[in-house]
């Protein structure tokens, strides 16, 4: 005796489970053209996201950048020069006097100008650290007054890191100009 029933249905043949998992494909079939169509809006649904957040839309932002007081930061630092938006470009300023010292006549001049531009890098390098420290000083003091009660974790690295971009490469762009009333 068999304690055992069966399922109730004969196995199927191996030629009818093929032809049933060829049916029901996963993904359907799909036209040339309807895959250009497909990619042409996605294109453009990622470029109108991009302007979005570029724009300062709260609704395209990540996770990172949304809320009141991340507005606030963003807009603190931007009100303000620091140091450390000049970085860069006084990097380029060093790369092309090392550069040029290679062309000068002479060895002493030469490396006195390579000694130059080094001691500029540092020295812009230890300025905007000391501006990114003061700035996250600043930036906690004025989330308290304005915000009491936010945990300001990670808000000063975030203006430091905002503050050593270049003004006109800041995402999302600048919603306030130079010395405008940080509020």
């Amino acid at each position: 005796m068999s304690t055992h029933e069966g399922k109730g249905r004969p196995t199927p043949k191996r030629k009818e489970a093929e032809s049933k998992r060829k049916v029901s494909a996963l993904a359907p079939i799909v036209t040339k053209e309807q895959k250009r169509a497909s990619k042409a809006q996605s294109r453009e649904s990622r470029i109108a996201q991009r302007a979005a957040y570029l724009r300062g839309d709260e609704s395209a932002m990540p996770a990172r950048d949304r809320g009141p007081v991340k507005r606030f930061v963003r807009n603190y630092v931007d009100s303000r020069r620091s140091t450390g938006e000049y970085f860069l470009p006084t990097i380029f300023l060093v790369l092309v006097l090392m550069f040029a010292a290679d062309f000068l006549p002479s060895k002493k001049t030469s490396q006195a100008v390579v000694l130059g531009a080094i001691a500029l890098m540092y020295a812009m390098l230890l300025i905007a650290v000391i501006d990114g420290v003061l700035l996250t000083r600043k930036i906690r003091i004025q989330v308290e007054a304005q915000f009491p009660g936010t945990d300001a974790k990670g808000l000063g690295m975030y203006a430091w890191l905002r503050s050593t971009q270049m003004r006109r490469l800041r995402a999302p762009h600048p919603q306030v100009t130079v010395g405008a009333k940080k509020n």
